[in-house]
């Protein structure tokens, strides 16, 4: 594609590579004359500014000159020592002249340009090429064989690579070895070629064709292969380029062979030595690969010959070529079209004539309009190869999950015959935060064995500060027995060490105290009143004269005679008129009011106030009072009150809360405070779950957003398969389901088959039916005990969930109450007072937090340890997951029944049951479940493993009894079904990975029954590698 032209007969050289802004110097050509047969000679200077849409390239600078030049060389010697800033331009004359040039004098319009002139040689001089190693030392070939090594700092000595080549003829080109700086090749037009070695000042090689047809126009050696040159041929009976190379001097190596006559300047691209420049008599420009001999590239010329044509040494896809029709066209290889250029001829031709109106009718002139040719425009191809400049040596890039993808084009060696290589693209695991990535590994580690306390205990022990230390003490005591206790010791307040100040403080004084009997007293005075009023029985009336004469002592004493209410009232008034140090103290220990003394309590004595809650709060009001507390804290001017709103959260158990108090202090996120965050949010929301204080918690958005920039970081390191763990289950967030989507691409073929559960419930879309009214299910052989009806609209709707029959404990009735079993059996047995009592021999085996919740006061927790009957620890094959409804059936009261006691516990005969199918959609799950377990059981040799087995087949019972009732949360099954395919496909560290995930992200109490079972065969299986 053409880029610019300048109507010059002239030849051409471009400004070093170095130099900048790219400059063209031509200079008038010797033995041509233009169609005006003007004998004026110039030296003219023109800028390449490609950003111009127009093809006129701008003159920078001109001189007369009184010679006309056969070759122009543009050299960077000075550039350096800005004593020729622009390098210097070299001419050769017609006459023998060899005359150095300051182009950047010439340029600024300087008359005294010619920086050193010389007619040593005899005859025109057409060859002249700068050494590329030292640019200070150029050579000059003439007639007779002259050639001559010029020194730029000693230019009127020049020297001779050697004795004069015999028979004497004229040098029609010289050039330098690019690899070598010593090495200097010269060619004459009878067809040889010489090369001289300069430090030996001699002739070291001739290279002729045998044919005695080759009559050299052109010389140029290989930008990388020191030993290999070509030579071009103008004789029309030969129009070749021949590359030799000097190891196999005999005959040419290659012979290129495209040109239809000859050849008369060549140009080899130091860019790419995959490209040479040709141009001859038959009106073609050709780019080659040389050493393919291919045709690679034809630009479009026009009809005339092309005599010169050279590379842009800092722009390595543009040429120039100077021709016969006085022009000089400059070209980029990258190929275009030529219709935007003849647009831009005809926009130039109108704009030459203006808006005139010629015929003075008050209308200027249409724009210009190229008559529509049949033929379709002139479109150039590109080259049939990328050039070497656009092929990146190397390059890398990041891929998502911290894999960085690099590649490597290796210089291939150019002394071996090229052979096609295969090319290799490393994909390697970058990590960068190897701390981070440490310690989220002993995170997910403390997640999967359950050891919270030594990870409590080990973050105590390496916390940098005190605050630090008590946030971590504060977690680690939700995991002890007494956790109200346990926070009481870390605020302050310890129980033994008060019992022994006491004594210390109380006075052993012996009071002696009178008896009087009261016969009558009847006096006028406040006693008398008194007196009067008890002896009519008037106790209200009596506190409230013992009040008016501020005896508080008495008045409580007497309202403890009149009864609870009369009681609560004089409280109240006792607290409105007493104001000590302590007496809102003892209103809230005494009135349960705690929601005051927090609204109102200095900050500064918030360790009191939180010490007063622990102690006397009741379970279902401790979480609220706590994040009143807290957010107190956290709304305080003073920073360190804010700091401590996090314990006041972490005693709440809300986990939000905690994410956000934490926000507030960390503006700026670093991937070690992050996981600082999630380590105290993972461990906190542990110890809800496992205390089940609470059900599932809720994700915030907050929360949300750190978790889903966690699994991101995590990500980012690599660690796949842990970060879409920590994804929010069912976020509607774009960004966490786009990351979700990520991850699950990135974990591969298995992996995209095994889903994490919260994608698996949406790209599934499980149909969920409408829950139906509970019916009640009773295991085959189930002890009988007090039953409250089945139907009851206060009970939460989730059915009993019934296990393998199992031998029926002997159970003790408590209390006298017997009677015949009538209605529906229910879930859970009555209390002593008609409330729902605890089933001893039903409760699972859990970790030792779980049983009574600790968050109660120690006297509820002392109540809460007596079971009917004294069966409190009697464990059997009959127990039963702890569900979540539990607290709630706890709380409720239901008439007593006598006709729901049994007579006789073993006097119950079993009940035949009619279950349920379970749903379309979930039966893949049972049979992908027991199918594995009978491949195993085919497999298993060992006894004890057999057993295992067998077990786990019974156990999982109680998950198709949930499946049935459809009791289990979308999330659950989801993950239910991913472990299924995870089975199918034999993936099960996969399947484990899903494990974990589901029992850390749901509620213990949900999945507590049958997901250690399913570990159990996913175990097995694994070791089996059935």
């Amino acid at each position: 594609m053409k880029l610019k032209e300048i109507k010059r007969t002239a030849i051409q050289s471009w400004s070093p590579a170095h130099h900048h802004p790219i400059y063209l110097a031509t200079g008038t050509s010797a033995q041509q004359l233009d169609a005006s047969f003007s004998t004026n000679a110039s030296l003219e200077f023109f800028e390449l500014d490609l950003s111009e849409p127009t093809l006129d390239m701008k003159s920078c600078g001109s001189l007369s000159s009184s010679h006309r030049y056969h070759k122009l060389v543009w050299g960077p010697f000075g550039m350096d020592t800005d004593s020729h800033p622009s390098g210097v331009l070299i001419a050769g004359g017609e006459n023998g002249n060899v005359i150095l040039y300051d182009p950047a004098r010439i340029m600024e319009g300087q008359t005294d340009v010619v920086i050193a002139e010389s007619d040593l040689h005899t005859g025109p001089v057409r060859a002249l090429d700068v050494n590329p190693f030292q640019t200070n030392l150029f050579a000059s070939g003439g007639n007779d064989s002259e050639i001559y090594i010029w020194d730029m700092n000693n230019f009127g000595s020049p020297m001779t690579p050697g004795p004069k080549t015999q028979p004497q003829e004229d040098i029609s080109c010289v050039a330098w070895n690019r690899q070598v700086q010593h090495i200097l090749a010269s060619a004459s037009p009878s067809g040889r070629a010489s090369v001289w070695d300069l430090r030996k000042n001699d002739l070291i090689i001739k290279v002729s064709d045998h044919s005695n047809r080759m009559h050299c126009s052109g010389l140029a050696w290989n930008p990388e292969v020191a030993t290999q040159m070509v030579l071009s041929s103008e004789d029309d009976r030969m129009p070749v380029i021949q590359m030799w190379d000097l190891r196999f001097a005999t005959s040419p190596l290659k012979v290129l062979e495209h040109h239809t006559r000859g050849v008369l300047a060549l140009a080899w691209s130091l860019a790419d030595p995959d490209l040479l420049l040709s141009c001859g008599k038959d009106n073609q420009i050709l780019c080659w690969n040389p050493n393919t001999a291919e045709v690679l590239y034809e630009l479009p010329t026009s009809s005339q010959w092309c005599f010169d044509i050279q590379w842009c040494p800092r722009n390595p896809a543009v040429l120039s070529a100077a021709g016969f029709d006085g022009h000089i066209d400059v070209y980029s290889i990258m190929g275009g079209s030529s219709q935007a250029q003849s647009q831009r001829h005809a926009d130039q031709i109108s704009n030459s004539f203006g808006n005139m109106d010629p015929f003075g009718t008050g209308q200027v002139l249409p724009p210009l309009q190229l008559p529509q040719t049949s033929t379709p425009p002139v479109s150039v191809n590109p080259l049939k190869k990328p050039p070497k400049w656009i092929r990146r040596p190397v390059g890398a890039s990041f891929a998502f999950g911290g894999k960085l993808v690099s590649l490597e084009n290796s210089k291939p060696d150019p002394q071996q015959v090229p052979q096609s290589s295969s090319h290799v693209v490393h994909v390697s695991q970058v990590v960068t935060e190897t701390d981070f990535l440490r310690r989220s590994e002993e995170l997910q580690a403390t997640l999967s064995s359950g050891g919270f306390v030594s990870f409590c205990q080990g973050k105590i022990e390496s916390a940098e500060n005190q605050f630090e230390k008590t946030v971590w003490s504060f977690l680690k005591a939700n995991f002890e027995s007494d956790v109200r206790g346990k926070y009481l010791e870390l605020l302050g307040y310890n129980k033994e060490e008060l019992a022994l100040k006491v004594p210390v403080h109380l006075e052993e004084e012996e009071e002696e105290l009178m008896l009087f009997l009261l016969v009558y007293l009847w006096f006028s005075d406040v006693d008398g009143l008194i007196t009067q009023a008890l002896l009519t029985g008037d106790f209200e009336g009596a506190v409230e004269l013992c009040l008016h004469d501020n005896r508080m002592a008495d008045s409580i004493i007497l309202a403890i005679a009149g009864g609870a209410e009369l009681l609560e009232k004089t409280q109240k008034q006792y607290f409105t008129k007493t104001h000590g140090k302590i007496s809102k103290l003892i209103s809230a220990v005494v009135m349960k009011d705690w929601t005051d003394i927090l609204r109102t309590c200095d900050l500064q004595s918030w360790k009191e106030a939180l010490a007063g809650v622990m102690t006397y709060a009741k379970t279902d009001e401790f979480s609220s009072l706590c994040d009143l507390l807290g957010g107190r804290l956290e709304e305080a001017e003073d920073p360190e009150l804010n700091s401590q709103a996090c314990l006041s959260y972490i005693c709440a158990g809300n986990v939000e809360r905690l994410v956000s108090c934490w926000s507030r202090a960390h503006q700026h996120l670093s991937p070690l405070s992050l996981q600082d965050l999630v380590e105290k949010v993972v461990i906190l929301r542990q110890a809800v779950e496992q205390t089940q204080r609470s059900g599932p918690a809720s994700i915030g958005l907050l929360l949300a957003e750190r978790m889903s920039h966690y699994a991101g970081l995590l990500a980012s390191q690599g660690s796949l398969s842990t970060a879409i763990s920590y994804l929010p289950d069912n976020s509607q967030q774009a960004s966490i389901q786009q990351l979700r989507a990520r991850l699950s691409r990135a974990l591969g073929e298995c992996a995209a088959a095994v889903t994490t559960p919260s994608a698996s419930a949406q790209t599934q879309q499980v149909p969920v039916q409408p829950a139906a009214p509970v019916q009640p299910m009773v295991p085959a052989v189930q002890p009988t005990v007090p039953m409250v009806p089945a139907v009851q609209p206060a009970l939460p709707r989730h059915p009993y969930a019934p296990v393998q029959p199992a031998p029926m404990p002997k159970l003790r009735p408590a209390g006298s109450h017997h009677g015949s079993n009538h209605g529906p059996p229910g879930p859970w047995p009555s209390g002593p007072h008609g409330t729902p009592g605890h089933r001893s021999g039903l409760i699972p085996r859990l970790p030792a937090t779980t049983g009574p919740s600790p968050y109660q006061p120690r006297d509820a927790q002392n109540q809460h340890r007596r079971t009917p009957g004294g069966t409190h620890g009697r464990r059997d094959h009959s127990e039963r997951p702890v569900t979540s409804h539990t607290d709630a059936l706890q709380n409720k009261s239901f008439p007593e029944r006598s006709d729901m006691i049994p007579q006789n516990l073993q006097s119950i005969p079993a009940e035949k049951i009619t279950k349920k199918p379970i749903p379309e959609e979930h039966v893949v799950l049972k049979t992908t479940f027991e199918g594995l377990i009978h491949k195993c059981l085919a497999v298993a040799s060992d006894p004890q493993t057999k057993r295992k087995l067998d077990d786990a087949n019974k156990r999982l019972e109680v998950l198709y009894d949930k499946l049935r009732e459809q009791t289990l949360s979308p999330s659950i099954v989801g993950g239910l079904h991913s472990m299924a395919r995870s089975m199918e496909a034999r993936c099960y560290a996969d399947g484990l990975n899903i494990h974990t995930h589901i029992v850390s992200s749901s509620n213990f109490s949900e999945t507590s029954a049958f997901m250690p079972v399913l570990k159990v065969v996913l175990t097995q299986a694994n070791k089996l590698g059935v």
